[in-house]
């Protein structure tokens, strides 16, 4: 399928910051864009607020000045609805209500041609509810953009029940054609991204209740140790907690309460205070002028060590060994089940049981667990816990072994799972249970976490590159320990384990 021709008519119904920068998209992909709100006279001042962006690009010689002439001379604001009739694609950017929407959609089936596609923006909204009740609900369709529309890649391509294969293909073709990443989905409650992305929020949240570390240590281990660009607190600042929360709150109820989403009481605080984040000058972090950002914690160490001895296959741990060797540390190794041993401390990779469940299940002592790191040879800090009966003198001796490969180490309380560990767990599990429920494909739902919310890896993969059986394991692990359905295993993962396979092909 065809992507539309460059010179089709767009229209684009709300003239705020998304649908100003989906308007913007549009025109410069070469296409003639009407754009249109209900306020008068917003649509005329998006279009000029879309012409000073332009103009400082061209001043930071990002784009040449008859490119932003050609683009502006495409971009026509209106104000009827009627003017919107010779389009061929309409794609609503408005207030996130079901009943607001659909009465738009009957408005414009009747100012439309028969052939016209009619797109939302929404990111929640089911598609098959918006098409239903339309005479032509098979031309109804999510486009799902993320903010800011010019720069974000992403762009979820949404099919309802009714919704027509065919405009489907034509609308990822003209995404693509638009320079996007797009991706196909099923309309489920948060589509790929917003929900497979819950878990990133809510262990994080889990972890900040259940007093694992503070909001500056956490967020730090997922941005220095998984890779992520932001931490869980700071990326709900940048959001709003009443954005976020209320997000969280419309995927648990579309699931009928399944805990896999619940909500966290520590955001609901928040909102309830009027603590959105940085639109409101405090959340997890104060905005005021002058205030400081708190840094994490980091462990010091006073002992020294030069030695240490790898026992048996380390898994994704190996890197860290040679990280070590390249530091001078000298590495001994034998056989055994996977451990680092330093002085008095044992060193493993948590398998998402407690420390101190760990060394009385498998006899170890002085044990010392790290988290995941998206990658070991390159990581800048780590997280560790240890078991209740582990001393002191055996902590440190750990705390100065991750120091001489230039690690940063940050305790956490004894949790199963740590930090990044369980978020990847978390976040490969839910991508998984998207992938058995036909929510999108393996290589879709990777994609858009990575283009949509700029994860490290897609979570799938990352799921492979560790092992599904590990993954698995450490799932079952957490939910053992919490003796939730929240850390239930999908049946994906189980399946894929009992075959040999591979989540992403």
């Amino acid at each position: 399928m065809a992507a539309l021709d460059r010179n089709t008519l767009v229209a684009v119904i709300g003239a705020g910051a998304m649908g100003a920068g989906i308007a913007q998209v549009a025109a410069q992909a070469g296409h003639p864009v009407r754009l249109y709100d209900n306020r008068p006279g917003a649509a005329a001042q998006a279009v000029e607020g879309i012409d000073r962006q332009l103009g400082r690009l061209v001043e930071k010689g990002k784009l040449p000045a008859a490119e932003r002439a050609a683009i502006s001379a495409r971009l026509q604001p209106v104000e009827t609805l009627d003017a919107l009739a010779p389009a061929h694609l309409v794609i609503e950017a408005i207030v996130e209500s079901l009943s607001i929407k659909q009465g738009l959609l009957h408005q414009l089936e009747a100012v439309c041609g028969e052939d016209c596609i009619l797109a939302s923006n929404t990111s929640s909204l089911s598609i098959t509810s918006l098409a239903a009740g339309l005479k032509r609900p098979q031309q109804v369709i999510g486009m799902h953009f993320f903010n800011p529309a010019p720069l974000m890649a992403l762009v979820e391509i949404v099919s309802g029940l009714a919704s027509d294969p065919a405009v489907a293909a034509t609308l990822y073709e003209t995404a693509k054609a638009w320079g996007k990443e797009p991706v196909h989905a099923q309309s489920t409650p948060g589509f790929i991204v917003n929900r497979v992305a819950r878990p990133f929020y809510a262990e994080s949240l889990r972890l900040l209740q259940e007093g694992a570390a503070d909001c500056a240590t956490l967020d730090a281990l997922l941005r220095e140790a998984g890779g992520f660009r932001m931490g869980a607190f700071e990326l709900t600042d940048l959001i709003g907690h009443d954005v976020n929360y209320a997000v969280t709150c419309s995927v648990f109820e579309a699931f009928y309460g399944d805990l896999r989403f619940q909500p966290s009481l520590v955001q609901k605080a928040l909102v309830d205070a009027g603590r959105l984040g940085r639109k409101s000058g405090q959340g997890f972090y104060s905005y005021a002028e002058g205030a400081q950002r708190p840094q994490p914690l980091t462990l010091a160490s006073q002992a020294n060590v030069d030695c240490c001895v790898a026992e048996g296959d380390l898994g994704v741990l190996r890197p860290l060994v040679e990280r070590l060797r390249g530091a001078g540390i000298s590495v001994t190794e034998r056989a055994g089940a996977g451990l680092l041993r330093v002085g008095d401390a044992t060193l493993a990779l948590s398998d998402g049981r407690l420390a101190s469940q760990r060394a009385r299940e498998d006899g170890l002592s002085n044990l010392v667990l790290l988290d995941l790191a998206q990658d070991y040879a390159s990581a800048t800090r780590l997280a560790i816990s240890h078991a209740g009966n582990c001393t002191a003198e055996a902590r440190d001796q750990a705390i100065a072994l991750l120091r001489s490969a230039g690690l940063e180490v940050s305790a956490v309380a004894d949790l199963p799972g740590l930090v990044v560990l369980r978020t990847v767990a978390m976040l490969a599990n839910e991508a998984a249970e998207a992938v058995l429920q036909g929510v999108g494909t393996p290589q879709d739902i990777d994609l858009a976490m990575r283009a949509g919310v700029n994860y490290p890896r897609g979570p799938l993969a990352w799921a492979d590159s560790l092992g599904v059986g590990y993954t698995l394991r450490v799932l079952d692990n957490l939910q053992r320990s919490y003796g939730e359905e929240r850390y239930r295993p999908s049946l994906l993962l189980r399946r894929t384990h009992a075959e040999g396979g591979r989540l992403h092909a």
